[in-house]
């Protein structure tokens, strides 16, 4: 009582002093009174907790704030003694009714289990003994309990004080000799016949029984039924866009449905995500698709997966993705076609015209043409010929690709390297004695053993370099370790009876085969970068030209960095560019106004000048097929004033204009869209070559769009409902197309997986350090 009076002596001189200091500073009385706001709460706890005032200051503590910059008390907080929330000191019963009696604090809640009494299963429990009587003041004993809960172990039930005792004599002989965990190590006495493991099953039958005598949901967050329906919304949305990442069975995993009951969502099941909410997502996204669609002049249809990637794979590589591309620069999912391994050429030139059919009816000429991965030689060929205003195109992330395995089919240098490196690493894995020794080694360098991965006698028969290429790095990596394998006793004794060891040590004691080795690294990889970017990029028609003649100038570096001749490697590249080559790629590259060059006087000209006399010839024939008849010598007139006046200056600046890819910090064009827009608004003095221009420069150079993952093939098999399959399917696509997600989850992951110090390790790994 004497500390309760002095504090409220204190109290009430320092409201006096304030009141009565006229000249303080508004800084100053505002100290004062939080001064005084947090004397008056210390005093109103301290008597609580003696027994005279309200429960919750056994659990809430007034704490100061002060200024960060003065260091003067600012602002009064409550802090929560089990789980240090902090809270405003303005009301602190409602704080402690919405924070404790609700259920927010965790630890209160597993408290208000654990000191509830008396049990309602004490008296069904066999032998059972009233609990210990209680001297200490409730208030007190929540207090205590509450430090106590700390060193209760982690489980789904709270483990509640024990009411009964069970005899063990009854069911063993001897003594039970396992250490109740949490609360219950203060009471040794109570042991049940399961062990320790019962203590769970325990509190579950315990929360049955109160369920059924007092049918009170537990405290949690309440959601209107239009915040639930939002909510599951989203979580559709992101299950059916997971592109089969998420299982519909995970939907109903235990602890799936624990967190939505935490949140205050109800449990869904997997049935509910396929039947009539998978038909309204799958109409919602098909019907704004068609009226995109519908909205726009002409498309081109974009078709991936007739290529076979992995021969005798799996995957995605029997899904094939039918996609409109659209002038705006839009990509719309259309269709998936379900295919097993290779398919004749006639088969995939009825899929894409019925496509086109399905999509604009008998008005087929607004498909200005096809991009595939596969059968330009046929498919595509046919539909052009006798279609003569559509533009079909093959791939060119296929078209570079390729040219990595025409070098290793026609380079001997390519050949030397696959075949040394397939001796060696063969017989490193195959002699026990080698690759225990290679294994010795792999570990001191580097941590870890593996063996060096050999691409199969299919893979190396056929040529399939990207196994081989695989091999390569294998071997560029474990330089090291194969060098001390060599020179390991082991190796010599080998070597005396097995020719082929002496040739392999041979090989690795060579500086020549690490040289060649590193050459056909480096242009395997110079190749795989620059498809990856056109991939990434997705380029138009119009950059063809560039893009090769961009590959042509770093490979000629390649070959005077390494000295190699640049005949047959310019002679496998120019067979590839024949096969790949569209008339297309000249006539767009002279149209697209991004491409104009800036001449002595000052005008924006096409770049005639930078293409060959067969070009230029392929710009007229393009352009006069594109046309009719009567209008053909009309187009030719126009473009041969194009080649004179060109664009004018302001505008061709503004359609060229680059600003920095906040992502990549690469210089793009800030409008990309802008050099069809020039030609339908501004040169409408081309009446003829505008039709051409408009039809043409949008065009997209690679079939790459919907970028499908091995997950998604689960929705791909003869016990799923096809029907169901494309509706999923189509929901996924059309959701990464319209958030122009060109990249696939696993690729994300393998990258949030990576070594955090890549760039040491490529460095360690490929930069061919000679060990000391």
């Amino acid at each position: 009582m004497a500390a309760a009076t002095d504090t409220t002596t204190q109290t009430v001189a320092a409201g006096m002093e304030l009141a009565g200091d006229t000249s303080a500073s508004p800084d100053e009385a505002a100290t004062k009174a939080v001064t005084k706001r947090y004397d008056g709460l210390v005093m109103v706890r301290t008597k609580a907790i003696k027994g005279k005032g309200a429960w919750y200051w056994a659990h809430l503590e007034p704490i100061l704030v002060n200024n960060t910059d003065t260091g003067l008390p600012k602002a009064v907080k409550l802090r929560c003694n089990l789980c240090d929330a902090i809270f405003s000191a303005s009301n602190p019963s409602r704080t402690a009714s919405e924070h404790l009696k609700r259920g927010t604090c965790p630890n209160f809640s597993n408290l208000s289990k654990r000191v509830s009494s008396p049990s309602p299963i004490s008296t069904s429990l066999p032998n059972s003994a009233p609990p210990p009587p209680s001297h200490h003041n409730p208030r007190k004993r929540s207090s205590s309990s509450s430090a106590a809960s700390g060193s209760a172990p982690a489980s789904s039930y709270s483990v509640p004080p024990p009411q009964g005792v069970l005899d063990p004599t009854r069911f063993c002989g001897g003594e039970l000799t396992y250490a109740v965990p949490g609360v219950l190590t203060q009471q040794p006495h109570l042991m049940l016949s399961g062990g320790k493991d019962d203590l769970g099953a325990l509190a579950m039958l315990e929360d049955s029984v109160k369920k059924l005598k007092s049918p009170k949901t537990s405290p949690g967050p309440t959601l209107c039924k239009s915040q639930v329906d939002c909510a599951l919304d989203f979580l559709a949305d992101w299950v059916y866009e997971s592109c089969g990442s998420v299982s519909f069975s995970s939907l109903e995993h235990p602890k799936f449905r624990a967190f939505l009951n935490q949140v205050g969502l109800p449990a869904v099941s997997g049935r509910e995500f396929t039947g009539s909410r998978l038909d309204a997502k799958f109409e919602e996204a098909k019907a704004e698709s068609e009226a995109r669609i519908r909205d726009a002049m002409f498309f081109q249809i974009a078709s991936d997966g007739w290529k076979i990637k992995n021969v005798g794979g799996l995957g995605e590589d029997n899904l094939v993705n039918l996609t409109v591309n659209l002038p705006n620069g839009t990509s719309l999912y259309r269709r998936a076609v379900f295919v097993g391994g290779a398919v004749p050429s006639k088969y995939a030139e009825e899929v894409l015209w019925e496509t086109i059919a399905s999509i604009c009816g008998n008005a087929v000429q607004q498909c200005v043409g096809i991009v595939a991965d596969r059968f330009k030689v046929k498919a595509l060929r046919n539909l052009e010929s006798q279609n003569h205003w559509m533009v079909n195109l093959c791939c060119q992330f296929q078209g570079f690709t390729s040219l990595i395995k025409d070098f290793s089919r026609e380079l001997r240098l390519f050949k030397a390297v696959t075949d040394n490196c397939y001796k060696l690493a063969s017989f490193v894995n195959n002699k026990s004695q080698i690759r225990s020794s290679f294994q010795k080694y792999q570990s001191q360098k580097y941590g870890y053993t593996g063996l060096l991965r050999v691409p199969s006698m299919q893979d190396y028969e056929m040529l399939n370099f990207g196994p081989v290429y695989v091999m390569i790095e294998d071997i560029l990596s474990s330089r090291p370790a194969l060098e001390l394998v060599v020179l390991d006793e082991s190796y010599t004794l080998v070597s005396m009876e097995d020719p082929t060891a002496r040739e392999v040590a041979e090989m690795i004691g060579h500086e020549r085969f690490w040289n060649e080795l590193r050459v056909v690294h480096s242009l395997v990889k110079l190749i795989k970068d620059m498809a990856q970017e056109i991939e990434k990029e997705r380029p138009l028609v119009g950059k063809c030209l560039p893009l090769w003649d961009g590959l042509r100038a770093e490979v000629k570096i390649w070959c005077s960095s390494n000295h190699i001749d640049e005949g047959p490697v310019e002679k496998v590249i120019e067979k590839r560019f024949k096969k790949n080559y569209h008339p297309a790629w000249a006539a767009a590259f002279i149209l697209d106004p991004v491409y104009l060059i800036r001449d002595n006087s000052g005008k924006y000209l096409p770049p005639f000048n930078l293409l060959t006399p067969e070009q230029e010839k392929d710009v007229d024939k393009l352009i006069t097929r594109l046309v009719s008849r009567e209008e053909a010598h009309i187009a030719l007139m126009e473009l041969m004033k194009w080649r004179t006046d060109g664009l004018d200056p302001v505008y061709a600046r503004a359609v060229q204009m680059k600003e920095r890819d906040p992502v990549s910090g690469k210089m793009r064009i800030a409008n990309p869209q802008s050099s069809r827009l020039v030609w339908e608004t501004y040169l409408t003095e081309f009446k003829s070559l505008g039709k051409v221009a408009v039809r043409l420069i949008f065009l997209h150079a690679t079939s790459c769009g919907f970028k499908s993952g091995g997950a998604l093939m689960r929705w791909v098999s003869p016990r799923v409902n096809m029907d169901k399959a494309q509706k999923l399917i189509f929901i996924a696509a059309h959701s990464k197309l319209e958030r122009r997600d060109f990249s696939c989850d696993e690729d994300k992951d393998a990258e949030l997986l990576a070594l955090e110090n890549a760039e040491e390790f490529d460095k360690d790994t490929v930069g061919l350090e000679r060990p000391p």
